[in-house]
């Protein structure tokens, strides 16, 4: 397959790097360097994509992160996709305007998916990413927990998926809920599975990737990129060593 991509991923909370254990606020580590340090940083690796995350903003609403994006844009050649609190349409515009190439949807995206359809329709199919974040449940469906994983969205993720693949959407980021932030690798099954199931998509993998062993893993699946978060951050590769595989 070509065209894999790798994101080196920042999280950002009250302006500081973190990272969440299975998307837990309360399971937060933190990281040494701004984020905008760390951009540049990934940008004079070579990475040509960044994959940045307003996590204060996924919890309240309301992107906060246009500055940085500004600065990012301004001080690097990377490519920024990006969300959090991505609830309106008007949301999407001032991202976009703000430099970044894609903006990221997630827990909207299971919630009204008619209304992120018709901002598909409206900016098109290279600049939104779905990001659905899944679960396996007892009987053996992918389903996707919504309001903080508190409760579960009525379509399952092939259903979901598969509707967004119908109507246009090229970019789909799907994490595994149980992976996210744990080093156990990531679900190689999910995104064979995915891939099967939904052709057209470009999958993005992400959660539990721990060594390059990984990524390779994940291109062999049939993925088109994977963010890379916690596994670079704390050295357990580097950032040329994941762009070479």
């Amino acid at each position: 397959m070509t065209g894999f991509t790798v994101y080196p991923a920042i999280d950002v909370r009250d302006g500081r790097v973190v990272r969440l254990a299975q998307g837990d606020y309360a399971r937060e580590t933190r990281y040494e360097g701004a984020p905008l340090q760390v951009a540049q940083r990934y940008a004079a690796q070579g990475a040509e994509w960044l994959h940045l995350v307003d996590l204060d903003a996924a919890r309240a609403g309301g992107y906060t992160l246009a500055p940085l994006l500004g600065e990012i844009a301004r001080t690097t050649a990377l490519k920024v996709q990006t969300g959090g609190g991505v609830r309106q349409r008007d949301d999407v515009a001032r991202i976009l305007d703000a430099g970044a190439q894609r903006v990221v949807v997630g827990s909207l995206a299971v919630r009204e998916p008619d209304t992120v359809l018709s901002w598909l329709a409206e900016f098109g199919s290279e600049r939104i990413t779905v990001a659905l974040d899944t679960r396996l449940d007892a009987g053996g469906a992918w389903r996707l927990p919504v309001h903080g994983w508190t409760e579960t969205a009525s379509e399952t993720l092939d259903e979901l998926a598969t509707r967004y693949a119908d109507a246009g959407l090229r970019h789909l980021l799907c994490t595994d809920i149980a992976r996210d932030g744990m080093l156990s690798g990531p679900n190689l099954d999910l995104y064979t599975y995915l891939r099967a199931t939904v052709p057209t998509l470009a999958v993005q993998a992400s959660g539990g990737v721990s060594a390059v062993a990984d990524i390779a893993g994940a291109r062999e699946a049939g993925c088109a990129g994977i963010v890379l978060g916690r596994a670079l951050l704390e050295g357990r590769f580097t950032l040329p060593e994941a762009l070479a595989c």
